[in-house]
């Protein structure tokens, strides 16, 4: 609320749509999982955060071993930060206690991990517990941000690195139906926040889940008993570990009734190709402005593939950048465009598809018009709109067309002109860089043409952003037409190094 997004809407009233129960009978078509066997004791390594319910799980299993009359030992190891620090929980099961000679899991006898979150399911400490051929396990490829973002927007969390060292450690598991991977992953938080309005349930959701794969060797009846016991959110709970069962059997299912189709408009899907990137992106900037506008967009694109294809046949990668960051251009967001995203799109029906009850809009808008200035910061300050602007949204959308004539009372405005002249500025940087591009600078180019990847933000924000992304573009620009120049720097350094 404090942040400083010129458009931005809370709902008031209402409550999350509820979703339809797993009843009974869909429950009792699902196939009973062949519960692993206790010959020898088996270990399961709970992985999460602290805070999250990591350590009421590994006490679940324990309960529901009790009830069961085998031997059970629980470890819960939670480091120095038991809110938000990583905890790994070490379950032991046997036939009897006396068969139970260590509680904590040793390096590679894990036989099943319940990993609760992605990166700390991904330490050292986690890895080591795992054997290829012995352990399997359900992941929630959930990634939380951390702390680190706050201070790095380029953080980049490397999900799919993660995933293959997990599939490493694990290796594959020959079952039934043929060998697969031997760990599955699953949006367990976005299923259960979906599906139960909090993400506090992703945990017995990944045990559900677990427990479906045959990961778990206690029987149901016992397990829905000991989170009776544990008496808190029992309901909540109890629907949890059955969706995450469902989700084990048809994830496709699982997954439309927490996001039906209506809630995840096609502008949220990924293109599958520069073609299908560039006539999606036409599509939005002719609804954006007109016609011509996406030609314009379309035009500049082209030119830069048909260099492409007659100097490095098969190489994308620069087309690929100008389709993502001229349209990232194009399509600034002004007054005309928030306007018509409001009007015009289906913000109501996805917004309907998510909630139900007497709820209302209520728009905090930082209109240049009419916005008061901080006393401290002297910058603007958002106002509160009642859902009326939904019709005086409408109304504004209609006049899109002025945007950037002589008639366009908000393309006044500093920031404006300073979008419209990046637009300009960029088609003419693109144009140098086909000029002179080369095999030897070719990746240069690509990293030039990448720099509005880092024009963040709105107003203030985005002022600050700009600078250090003309600063880095300048540094690549000056690599990029003095290239001996840039290697004899590169020399120097490390020279000096």
């Amino acid at each position: 609320m404090k942040g400083f997004c010129p458009s931005f809407v809370t709902i008031e009233g209402g409550q999350l749509r509820k979703k339809k129960p797993l009843i009974s009978e869909v429950l009792a078509v699902l196939p009973a999982p062949t519960l692993p066997s206790l010959d020898a004791p088996y270990g399961i390594l709970v992985t999460g955060v602290g805070g999250t319910g990591v350590v009421t799980i590994g006490a679940l299993l324990g309960m529901a071993g009790h009830l069961e009359g085998l031997g059970i030992a629980v470890l819960d190891m939670t480091g120095l930060a038991q809110k938000g620090g990583s905890v790994y929980t070490h379950v032991r099961i046997a036939q009897k206690p006396d068969e139970i000679h260590a509680v904590r899991i040793a390096a590679g006898e894990a036989n099943a991990v319940l990993g609760c979150d992605m990166i700390v399911s991904t330490s050292d400490e986690a890895i080591a517990k795992m054997q290829a051929g012995k352990t399997r396990g359900v992941v929630n490829s959930a990634v939380a941000t951390t702390s680190e973002f706050t201070k790095d927007p380029d953080l980049h969390i490397p999900v799919l690195e993660m995933q293959g060292v997990l599939k490493e450690a694990m290796g594959d598991y020959a079952g039934v139906s043929g060998t697969t991977s031997a760990v599955d992953f699953v949006d367990a938080s976005a299923l259960t926040t979906a599906l139960m309005g909090d993400a506090i349930f992703t945990n017995p959701f990944v045990m559900g889940y677990a427990w479906q794969k045959g990961m778990i060797p206690l029987g149901n009846a016992s397990i829905m008993r000991a989170i009776e016991l544990n008496g808190q959110a029992v309901e909540k709970n109890k629907q949890a570990f059955d969706w995450g069962r469902r989700a084990a059997v048809d994830l496709n299912s699982v997954q439309k009734m927490a996001i039906p189709p209506e809630a995840k408009p096609d502008s949220q899907r990924m293109s599958q190709s520069i073609e299908e990137m560039v006539e999606r992106r036409k599509k939005y900037l002719t609804a954006y402005q007109n016609a011509a506008y996406a030609e314009r967009y379309a035009a500049l694109v082209a030119t830069v593939q048909a260099v492409e294809r007659e100097k490095f046949p098969g190489k994308k990668a620069l087309s690929a950048a100008v389709a993502r960051y001229y349209f990232k251009l194009m399509a600034y967001k002004d007054e005309y465009e928030v306007a018509r995203l409001y009007a015009d799109s289906d913000f109501v029906k996805r917004v309907a598809a998510q909630f139900e009850g007497d709820y209302k809009f209520t728009f905090h808008l930082a209109p240049p018009i009419m916005s008061d200035l901080d006393a401290v910061t002297g910058e603007a300050r958002k106002k509160v709109f009642g859902p009326w602007m939904m019709s005086a949204f409408g109304v504004l959308a209609k006049f899109k067309g002025l945007r950037g004539t002589a008639f366009d009372v908000f393309g006044y405005s500093e920031e404006r002109k300073m979008e419209r002249r990046l637009i300009a500025d960029y088609e003419k940087m693109i144009g140098e860089l086909l000029g002179s591009l080369s095999i030897g600078n070719y990746d240069l180019a690509v990293d030039i043409a990448s720099i509005p990847e880092h024009i963040r933000g709105f107003g203030h924000v985005k002022h600050q952003h700009l600078a250090e992304a003309k600063k880095r573009e300048a540094e690549l620009l000056e690599k990029f037409r003095h290239p001996a120049i840039g290697a004899l720097k590169e020399i120097r350094v490390k020279v000096a190094a």
